[in-house]
């Protein structure tokens, strides 16, 4: 099916409206009528109803039938608008409020609605989000991955969107078989370059904790492996803890021993975000190890935890409103026909400098704050 037959009905409907003189509440023609007059499946008619509906041209009554609406007189030539599914894997806490809002705010300007569908990185709740929107008649999607490093069983319903040609734009990470454009932040730089600043100031023992199940902790953690080899330590994947995104709440728990383990002969440790980097300020604290006197921490994200936390983290900054409004901008390029070979987007991490790292150089803190801003 041609994904666009039904804006072409939706143009039709309009100007039949118009040029017939409809007025509201007046019946209009049924599913199986416009289907012969356009010589198209029922499934293309029931999408152009239902942005119709959505723009209160067209009124549908359950037994009753299709009505006119009262904005039936909206003019065929004006650039039609529909429903855009987000599919985000969280929504209520640390970057992803913003990542949302810079998309709404993008959609909202073109005249766009937005379904937004919540997976707490549960693979089983993005193919309940996939199918609904697809029932839905979405004109697009735009959709954080769950679980993105392991294998898939949504395969299928990322294939039908290609049939259909619903364009698809990934946020943060993207599956290792998915073809569709991804905006993200450079993690494999992000890993890099904290992990770099680490060693530019004097540290050569340095551990990482990181994610096992998302894409963007392999790329972070290849970062951290590059800026280790670059300089000489070629022992480091042995310094190294994985974790479960399910289980970031309880790893320090019940592998505290392990992760002391880990710290006990390091001058610095590379988190693999800022929820982690905080919680291993309080095991720190908890176990009497002075950050950064005794141990370094840094983080990835630079989110609202990383200045507020005891000990203000050293970072890198995520784009999140910005990217969210990029990835927006893009999939309205691909639906407008302005972007015929999409690629992957990714914003160059930004260095911020607080106080959790000990420069073993000066032997002292660091103090200041510096950002390098830019994007590739």
């Amino acid at each position: 099916m041609d994904n666009y037959k039904y804006l072409m009905i939706v143009d039709w409907v309009k100007e039949h409206i118009a040029s017939k003189g409809l007025k509201p509440n007046e019946r209009f023609l049924t599913e199986k009528q416009l289907c012969e007059i356009h010589g198209v499946s029922r499934q293309t008619v029931r999408q152009a109803l239902m942005l119709l509906e959505s723009e209160n041209v067209i009124v549908r009554v359950r037994g009753s039938g299709t009505f006119v609406g009262n904005r039936s007189a909206v003019s065929p030539s004006v650039s039609i608008r529909g429903s855009i599914g987000v599919i985000s894997t969280y929504f209520s806490d640390y970057i992803f409020p913003h990542i949302v809002t810079g998309v709404e705010s993008v959609l909202g300007s073109a005249g766009c609605t937005m379904q937004l569908a919540i997976t707490h990185n549960q693979v089983y709740e993005e193919t309940q989000a996939l199918e609904s929107m697809l029932a839905n008649g979405v004109q697009g999607l735009i959709v954080e991955p769950s679980k993105s490093a392991l294998p898939n069983p949504n395969m299928d319903l990322y294939a039908k969107l290609r049939r259909e040609k619903i364009p698809l734009v990934f946020f943060n990470a993207k599956y290792p078989w998915a073809d569709q454009p991804c905006v993200a932040m450079d993690d494999e730089a992000a890993g890099r370059t904290v992990t770099d600043y680490l060693f530019d100031c004097g540290h050569t023992k340095i551990a990482g904790v990181f994610a096992l199940d998302d894409v963007q902790g392999h790329k972070r953690y290849s970062g951290f492996m590059q800026s280790c080899l670059t300089h000489g330590i070629r022992e480091s994947e042995r310094n190294v803890i994985w974790f479960a995104t399910s289980e970031k709440n309880d790893i320090f728990s019940y592998t505290q021993d392990k992760l002391l383990g880990l710290l006990k002969d390091k001058s610095a440790v590379v988190c693999y975000n800022d929820k982690i980097a905080v919680k291993m300020l309080k095991l720190c604290r908890d176990n009497g190890i002075r950050v950064p006197e005794d141990i370094s921490v840094v983080g990835i994200d630079d989110s609202r935890y990383a200045s507020i936390c005891e000990v203000p983290l050293t970072t890198v900054h995520h784009p999140q409103k910005k990217l969210g409004e990029a990835a927006a901008k893009l999939l309205l390029d691909m639906i407008e026909g302005r972007e015929t070979s999409p690629k992957d987007m990714l914003f160059t991490p930004e260095l911020v400098v607080r106080e959790s790292v000990a420069d073993l150089k000066m032997g002292s803190t660091i103090q200041s704050v510096q950002r390098k801003k830019g994007m590739k």
